[in-house]
């Protein structure tokens, strides 16, 4: 190479480098609902509207003291509003209800109320009086006349203060009062005010961020949150903060902690088995595939960079260990092995991975296009590699034969074929339980291991729930008379069908309750003023065009979850003409995301061996190669599937529609050790197969070491895949393999030379 090619090549690198270090600098994180359901569903479109509506799914505060009703006392209750003012000014807030300013905002309207009464009182006392003297009333009759004219006005409203204001004057400083108005005779919190009185000895304040924060702004959200109220003065026994922001934000500092740990685990065992393993006499080129691989991870996150696409923290996490498959491709060209074959599996590996963009699940999605554009820039980097590094030397340590396998050799072709029927058998079992198998779908399953959720398991049994559904109502006006008897009906029917399940949170039902039954548009009207917009506001929109009925939901399966939701919405009663209801909130999109997941189970396994099988058909010179390959990666597939089956380990999210990583490794492996070139080459390619294998197998263990319980079962299914498909590429090269004849030999033990045609 001249010194100006030289040259070229070094500032085309550094170009390169700067590119990608910068495409890396502008990679985000996504953990909203957008990562699950694509915004097109339904369900997805109304969260999303509820959301820009009355905020996102909410951070709650639970707030413990030692004696009932003492953080709403008179030394506490300031603090208390002080702390909700201060997370209502949060940056990224959308909306905060408690305790303490609900108080304060109905003892201010109580006190209005008071001073309204009053001034009618003295209007009407003054008109009187007025009235009389203008008639020649002496002073002492215009009194009486006064008097008389407010005397039906005091009889009417004086009963109605006595019973509305038992507790005196409508103060925070009045202790009797936020007793009254919290706490029934029993001292237990009243129905409506549950949702942030929890219970005697303990409030809850309620932070809704605006809709759409990624996972930086949720993690700054959370953070601020807490700061806020431990700086709050607030004397409590126990304060929690949780919500699913909370345990977003926690997720993403483990993951934050992990991926450069179990990256660091992983490239040290692939780089020992490269290394240690004897596939290539050079050792110091035993370590390019894996420079290979890096590049590749690191141009692909690089990517979606410069695209501006966020990536969910699954595909972040797991990217840099799947693309250990990727080293394998350019090991077998620096192995020296058939380049048409090489180019034509990565392709068909690239393909089963880009399968993946049919499924439903924008984070799948995007895995599946991470790894066929990972593969695809890992062939390419070891192709230029390759051009650098000698490999046509290496046959030094190589046995020139290509021999069928020893079974091969054992086994008669009705054996052969008893091989086959076996491991046939035992995937058809396999793919008949697929739509059987259950998916791990329990939130505290899924986080296991993330310490926030502890958190709110607790805070669960405290409030009754751990999320929110809700029921977003749309029309020209959702305050008639008609559509707030409807939503009465809408809130008793789900309370009595499902009230052990769903908890009432807020609704226009709840808050506007002390309208009684049948209230006219005049009567609604006046009760909304009387509300605190803020409280108002969280539950209809100031056009009136939207309002929405929340409820509590416990921490349960998503499956079981779902079932629920859609008895829910069949259990609805028609909404009146011009009104629109629909189920939102956070558990309605993972429920359906779930949905779509576990009906798309044979199309999401199916796919990529379809594609894989198509590029491995247009590519490979012998079509026998390409069906031996696919053959493979059913087998592989199909006992994974039994294998779940037997020791009764659930699918996840993830692992059931990764059917499409055994096509990809039992496709590279079944063509791969098919043989076909130099004997000398193709016995070292298959070494580079073991190797190759060893290599991914023990990078995918790596993950075990995570904290986190999804992770590192992913990990042992991922290297148990791996397993799987070396074993199915061998079943299927012994059942198709016809042993070589053996030759003569003469009695002094010389074999014969006679030809034998093959």
């Amino acid at each position: 190479m001249t010194l100006v090619r030289r040259l070229a090549a070094v500032l085309l690198a550094a170009v390169v480098i700067t590119m990608v270090g910068m495409g890396l600098g502008q990679v985000r994180t996504d953990t909203t609902s957008a990562s699950f359901l694509s915004l097109d569903d339904p369900s997805q479109r109304a969260s999303l509207e509820a959301a820009r509506s009355f905020g996102g799914d909410p951070i709650v505060v639970v707030a413990e003291s030692e004696k009932p009703a003492a953080l709403l006392g008179r030394d506490q209750i300031s603090e208390l509003v002080g702390l909700e003012g201060r997370l209502a000014e949060l940056p990224d807030v959308a909306v905060v209800y408690g305790p303490g300013t609900m108080l304060n905002q109905v003892a201010g309207q109580a006190q209005n109320m008071l001073a309204t009464i009053s001034g009618r009182r003295d209007g009407l006392r003054a008109v009187a009086k007025q009235q009389a003297v203008k008639a020649g009333a002496t002073p002492a009759e215009a009194d009486k006349a006064a008097d008389a004219a407010v005397a039906s006005f005091d009889k009417r409203y004086g009963s109605l203060l006595v019973k509305g204001l038992p507790a005196g004057l409508p103060t925070l400083r009045n202790p009797g009062f936020a007793r009254a108005v919290v706490f029934d005779d029993e001292g237990q919190p009243r129905q409506q005010w549950r949702f942030v009185v929890p219970r005697p000895n303990a409030v809850s304040i309620i932070v809704r961020p605006r809709e759409g924060l990624d996972q930086a702004a949720t993690e700054r959200l959370v953070e601020r949150t807490q700061n806020a109220v431990e700086e709050s003065g607030l004397h409590t026994t126990k304060v929690t903060v949780t919500g699913m922001p909370v345990i977003a934000a926690g997720l993403g500092g483990v993951l934050r902690h992990e991926i450069p740990l179990l990256g660091g685990v992983a490239l040290v065992l692939i780089g020992a088995c490269y290394a240690l393993l004897p596939w290539l006499s050079r050792r110091r080129a035993r370590l390019l595939p894996l420079v290979a691989t890096l590049g590749a991870t690191a141009m692909t996150l690089s990517l979606f960079g410069w695209l501006s696409h966020p990536l969910s923290l699954g595909v972040v996490a797991f990217l840099p260990i799947i693309l250990g498959t990727g080293s394998d491709f350019p090991a077998y060209l620096l192995r020296g092995a058939d380049r048409r074959k090489v180019l034509v599996t990565a392709g068909a590996a690239a393909a089963g991975f880009l399968s993946l963009a049919i499924s439903p699940v924008p984070f799948v999605r995007d895995l599946g296009l991470a790894l066929a554009v990972g593969v695809v820039l890992a062939v390419g980097l070891g192709l230029v590699i390759s051009r650098f590094v000698a490999t046509s030397r290496e046959a030094e340590s190589a046995t020139p034969s290509e021999e069928p396998p020893a079974v091969a050799r054992a086994l008669s072709g009705p054996g052969r074929l008893a091989v086959l029927v076996v491991a046939a058998a035992i995937a058809l079992v396999g793919w008949i339980a697929l739509p059987h198998l259950d998916i791990a779908a329990q939130p505290d399953q899924l986080a296991e291991g993330v310490p926030e959720l502890a958190d709110a398991t607790y805070a669960e049994d405290v409030l009754g729930s751990a999320g929110e559904v809700q029921i977003l109502v749309r029309g020209n006006d959702v305050l008639t008379p008609e559509a707030l008897a409807w939503m009465n009906r809408v809130q008793d029917t789900t309370i009595r069908r499902f009230g052990d399940k769903l908890h009432p949170v807020a609704s226009p039902p709840t808050l506007l309750g002390f309208l009684g039954d049948d209230p006219t548009q005049a009567q609604i009207q006046a009760g909304l003023n009387q509300l605190p917009h803020y409280l108002s506001s969280s539950v209809i929109r100031d056009d009136r065009r939207q309002a929405v009925l929340s409820f509590g939901i416990e921490l349960d399966d998503v499956g079981d979850q779902q079932q629920l939701l859609d008895d829910l919405e069949e259990a609805l009663p028609p909404p009146p003409d011009g009104l629109r209801a629909d189920l939102a909130g956070l558990p309605v999109v993972t429920g359906r995301s779930y949905e779509l997941v576990s009906q798309d189970r044979y199309l999401a396994s199916l796919a990529g061996i379809a594609a894989a099988g198509l590029v491995l058909l247009v590519g490979l010179r012998r079509r026998s190669d390409a069906l031996r390959a696919l053959g493979a990666a059913v087998l592989a597939t199909g006992w994974g599937l039994a294998g779940a089956l037997a020791l009764g380990v659930s699918l996840t999210p993830l692992t059931v529609a990764l059917g499409c990583l055994a096509t990809a490794t039992a496709c590279e492996f079944s063509v791969l050790l098919s043989g076909g070139g130099a004997r000398v080459r193709s016995a070292l390619v298959r070494r580079s197969v073991l190797v190759a294998a060893a290599a991914a197998t023990t990078g995918y263990l790596a993950l075990t070491v995570s904290g986190l319980v999804i992770i590192r079962d992913f990990g042992l299914f991922l290297a148990a895949t791996v397993v799987l498909s070396l074993l199915a590429a061998q079943v299927v090269r012994v059942a198709t393999t016809t042993p070589r004849p053996t030759a003569p030999v003469t009695p002094a033990g010389t074999p014969s030379r006679t030809k034998v045609k093959v």
